[in-house]
């Protein structure tokens, strides 16, 4: 339901002007429907550059940013996204805040009882909800039994103050956890620091109430970069390529017949390029403006942060069990 009384633009905020954090504003400064008030960051030459860029101000004070705006979005590196976002839903403001929201269970449940409290809408940046391979996937697929997901790119610096699966498996838990829509029952992993202190490579089996399991893979130490997802289903078999943006559906509702296959329809479908940090900027504004549901909200921040937290446990686990066969090993020895 639209509100009336709402302004016609949103004034926004930006914490973080890093590699992210600039993407988001230039969004900001030109959609229609935000005003980028200004830009807050510790490295005062970044901070500058973007306002610049962004035709936007400069605050060298979070309070100042937050008395001059309506909603803040939260782009700096991840041990900073609890503080900053208590700090901005405190100060009575709506909060975009990338992933992941925050560090612990009891500091996400922190932050959507705050927003709650204050009414304003907390929303948490996990991309590919608002991406065009999301819809085609979930218009086809809506039981699978089985999911294999893998995302692997070369290592870069970027991103390795947290391990690869806040970093870059948190996507796929996320989208993983929209498509199957139940409670994850149990969790094997195992992973490894290669060139970070944290973990580089990291594969999960995850096991979900309603039986359906899931595979997924991720690493920032490849040689290439590779976006795949495979899921099996009671509508058929859906191969997707998110780097090649196609996807293969073996069914018997829809495509073209598959002789000798007993009734068998193969559907090859694309999409096109679509800008998704744009639709999750819309998306954002009209909940704040208009009072449109949120669509990755934080409830769903939460369900993708225990789920990564659970494949670091996981990984612990397996970490621990491997000692201990290394310990008995030895004495055997």
């Amino acid at each position: 339901m639209v509100n009336a009384a709402a302004p016609a633009t949103l004034r926004v905020g930006l914490v973080g002007c890093g590699h992210f954090g600039r993407f988001h504003a230039l969004k900001s400064a030109a959609s229609p429907r935000e005003t980028l008030v200004g830009v807050f960051d510790p490295d005062p030459v970044r901070a500058a550059a973007l306002a610049k860029e962004s035709r936007s101000q400069v605050f060298d004070d979070l309070d100042a940013l937050f008395a001059a705006v309506d909603a803040v979005i939260i782009a700096a590196p991840a041990e900073m996204h609890f503080r900053l976002a208590e700090l901005a839903l405190r100060a009575g403001r709506h909060v975009l805040v990338e992933k992941p929201m925050a560090a612990t269970l009891a500091e996400a449940d922190e932050l959507i009882t705050l927003a709650a409290n204050a009414g304003r809408v907390l929303q948490v940046g996990h991309l590919l909800r608002y991406s065009a391979e999301y819809e085609a996937i979930t218009h086809r697929i809506r039981r699978p039994l089985y999911i294999e997901a893998t995302r692997i790119a070369p290592f870069k610096p970027r991103g390795t103050d947290v391990s690869v699966i806040l970093d870059l498996m948190i996507h796929d838990l996320d989208l993983i956890l929209a498509i199957v829509d139940s409670d994850i029952e149990q969790v094997d992993a195992i992973g490894a620091a290669v060139s970070s202190e944290h973990e580089d490579i990291a594969n999960a089996r995850v096991r979900f109430a309603n039986g359906c399991v899931a595979t997924i893979t991720a690493s920032r130490i490849s040689l290439k970069t590779e976006r795949k997802m495979r899921l099996f289903s009671e509508e058929g078999y859906l191969s997707a390529d998110f780097g090649k943006r196609e996807l293969v559906l073996i069914g018997r509702e829809a495509g073209l017949p598959l002789p000798g296959t007993g009734g068998f329809r193969r559907e090859a479908a694309s999409w096109k390029e679509h800008d998704s940090l744009e639709a999750e900027h819309a998306g954002f504004v009209a909940s704040c403006l208009d009072g449109a549901p949120v669509g990755v909200d934080g409830a769903a921040g939460r369900r993708a942060l225990a789920a990564a937290l659970a494949v670091g446990e996981g990984i612990a686990e397996s970490r621990r069990r491997m000692e201990i066969s290394g310990l008995i090993g030895a004495a055997k020895k």
